[in-house]
C-alpha cells in the first residue's frame, strides 16, 4: 500500500491529525471498559461511569470539531488517491452521524450504559429482571432519540443498525435472516428426527476451571496468539477489546461444559487476530481499523466454527485435552462429534451449536426491533423472549438469567448489533470456502497444528485492507463474488448431513 500521506493536501493531513486524537481517546474508553468488566473493584462503578461519560463527550467534541468540518469541506473536490478517498469517506461517515447528535445525549448514553452494565450483572446473577428493566427502558428511549437526531425520516432501528454495519443495509440483513430461518429449521428438524447419537464424552462430569483455562491457553499458543500484545482473562460475558498493538480477550468457564469455554476463547481469538493483523503503520487512521461488524464477526466465527469445530482441529488437540482432563477417554472423532452436537434445548446463545445459534439471533433481532419501534414494552420482554424460544427452539428458559438476561449487549445500548453475528457467520463460510480453494492441504495443515496458512490468507485478503473498502467491496476483493449465503447453507447441509446420516 502506497503512503497515503505523501504529497497529500494540507487539509488531508489536518484531518488525519485530528482523527488520530479521536482514535487515541477511543482506545482510552476501550481500556476503561475492559477494566470495568475484568479488574475494577465492585465499588468503582460510580466513578467509572462518570469517567466514561466524560471521555465519550470529549471524543464527540474531537470528531465534530471545526477542523474536521473545514478539512472535509476543503477536500470535497480534491484529487485524491484511492487510499485517501477511503480515509475521507470513513471519517466523513462518522462525522455526519456525530455532528447531528448533541454532546449531552452522547454523555448521557455513555453514563447510563455504564450504570446499566452493573445493574445487568446483578440482575443476571440474582435472576431479577426488575433490577435491569429501568435501565433497559431508559436506554431504549435514549437510543430512539439518538436515531432521530441522525435521521428522523428513517426507521430508527435501521439507523442504529448502520452503527455496526453501514454498508450492508438492513434489508440485506432481513433477507439473510429470513433465508436462514427458512432453510435451517427443516435441517434442525431432520437432525432431531435422526437416530444417530453423537458422542458425548463430557456428560455427567465436572471439570476444573483452572484446567479449562490451561487448555484454552494451550490452544491460544498453538493458534499463534501474540501474548506480547494480548492477554486472556475471565468476565461475565466473553469479549475482545483493542487494536493492532494491544488486543485482549476474555472467556468464562462452566464446570459442566469445558468445550464451551474453549469455543468462546477461539471465537474471541478470531476477533483479536483480526485486530492484531491490521497495519501497524496505519494506527490512528481508518486504514488501520477493522471493517465493520459483519467482517469482524466473520473472523471470530470462522476460527470458532470452521477451524475450532473441524475434525482436523481435534486431530491436533485431542491429546492436549486428554492431558488436561485425564478422566475424558475420547478419540479425535468423539471430540469432533461433541463439538458439533446439535442441542435444540440449548437456551444459551454463546453455547449454542452452529444450527440453533441462528434462531437465537432471529429471536433477539425481532425483540429489539419491536423495542425500538415501540411495539414491545420492556416489561413484556421476558415473556416475549420465552414465547419465541418456545416457537423457534421448542424450549422455555427456566429463569430470566438463562433467558433475556444472558447477553450483555443491551446493557451497552447496542441495539442493532445482533444481526451481524449471523451476517458474519455467512461471510465466514464464504471466506473459508475460497481459502480452502486457494490453500493446498489446509485440513492437513490444521491437523498438524499449522495454522499459518489460514491466518496468512485472512491477513492477505481481509486484515491488511483495514477500512479501505466498503463491506461489499471487501467481500468481492477477497472472494471474487458478491456476498452470498450459499456457501454457509451448503457447508452446514454437508457437515450435519454427514454427522447425522441425513
Amino acid at each position: 500500500m502506497a503512503d497515503h500521506r505523501a504529497d497529500a493536501p494540507d487539509a488531508y493531513l489536518d484531518l488525519l491529525d485530528q482523527y488520530e486524537r479521536v482514535t487515541a481517546l477511543g482506545g482510552v474508553q476501550g481500556t476503561l471498559s475492559w477494566d470495568q468488566q475484568v479488574m475494577m473493584p465492585e465499588g468503582g462503578n460510580p466513578a467509572r461511569s462518570k469517567q466514561l461519560s466524560v471521555a465519550s463527550g470529549l471524543g464527540h467534541d474531537l470528531l465534530t470539531d471545526d477542523v474536521v468540518a473545514d478539512s472535509l469541506a476543503a477536500l470535497d473536490d480534491a484529487d485524491l488517491t484511492d487510499e485517501q478517498a477511503a480515509v475521507v469517506r470513513e471519517i466523513e461517515r462518522q462525522y455526519v452521524r456525530a455532528e447531528r447528535v448533541p454532546r449531552d445525549l452522547v454523555e448521557e448514553i455513555s453514563q447510563t450504559s455504564s450504570e446499566a452494565l452493573q445493574a445487568w450483572e446483578e440482575a443476571r446473577e440474582n435472576d431479577d429482571f426488575e433490577t435491569f428493566a429501568p435501565y433497559l427502558e431508559t436506554l431504549v428511549e435514549l437510543k430512539r432519540e439518538y436515531a432521530a437526531h441522525i435521521d428522523d425520516e428513517r426507521d430508527p432501528y435501521a439507523v442504529l443498525f448502520d452503527e455496526y454495519e453501514p454498508y450492508l443495509d438492513l434489508e440485506t440483513a432481513e433477507r439473510v435472516l429470513d433465508r436462514l430461518r427458512e432453510e435451517l429449521v427443516p435441517l434442525i428438524d431432520a437432525v432431531q428426527a435422526s437416530d444417530t447419537d453423537l458422542a458425548a464424552p463430557f456428560a455427567d462430569g465436572t471439570y476444573d476451571p483452572q484446567a479449562q483455562e490451561a487448555f484454552s491457553r494451550d490452544v491460544l499458543d498453538a493458534l499463534g496468539y501474540d501474548w506480547d500484545r494480548g492477554r486472556l482473562d475471565t468476565s461475565t460475558h466473553p469479549f475482545t477489546v483493542g487494536n493492532q498493538f494491544d488486543s485482549r480477550i476474555t472467556t468464562r468457564f462452566s464446570e459442566d461444559e469445558p468445550l464451551d469455554s474453549m469455543m468462546s476463547t477461539v471465537h474471541e481469538f478470531g476477533h483479536a487476530r483480526y485486530n492484531l493483523g491490521l497495519p501497524q503503520a496505519e494506527y490512528g487512521t481508518p486504514l488501520g481499523e477493522a471493517r465493520d461488524l459483519t467482517v469482524h464477526e466473520s473472523q471470530s466465527r470462522l476460527w470458532e466454527n470452521h477451524v475450532g469445530r473441524s475434525a482436523a482441529f481435534w486431530e491436533r488437540f485431542a491429546g492436549d485435552l486428554r492431558e488436561q482432563f485425564p478422566t475424558v477417554d475420547a478419540t479425535p472423532r468423539d471430540l469432533y462429534e461433541a463439538a458439533n452436537r446439535v442441542y435444540p434445548d440449548n437456551r444459551i446463545r454463546v453455547e449454542a451449536d452452529e444450527l440453533t445459534y441462528h434462531m437465537h439471533i432471529v429471536l433477539r433481532f425481532e425483540i429489539e426491533r419491536a423495542l425500538i419501534s415501540g411495539d414491545l414494552d420492556v416489561a413484556d420482554v421476558p415473556e416475549t423472549w420465552n414465547d419465541k424460544m418456545d416457537e423457534y427452539l421448542g424450549v422455555r428458559p427456566d429463569t430470566d438469567s438463562e433467558g433475556c438476561l444472558q447477553d450483555i449487549h443491551w446493557s451497552h445500548g447496542n441495539f442493532g448489533y445482533f444481526p451481524t453475528y449471523s451476517l458474519g457467520s455467512v461471510l465466514a463460510a464464504q471466506l473459508y470456502a475460497h481459502a480452502e480453494a486457494d490453500i493446498d492441504g489446509l485440513d492437513a495443515a490444521i491437523s498438524e497444528g499449522d495454522f499459518d496458512p489460514i491466518a496468512d490468507w485472512l491477513g492477505e485478503h481481509v486484515h491488511r485492507h483495514g477500512c479501505r473498502y466498503t463491506t461489499p467491496e471487501l467481500i468481492e476483493e477477497a472472494t471474487g463474488e458478491p456476498y452470498t449465503a450459499d456457501h454457509f447453507l451448503d457447508y452446514v447441509s454437508a457437515k450435519f448431513g454427514d454427522l447425522y446420516d441425513l
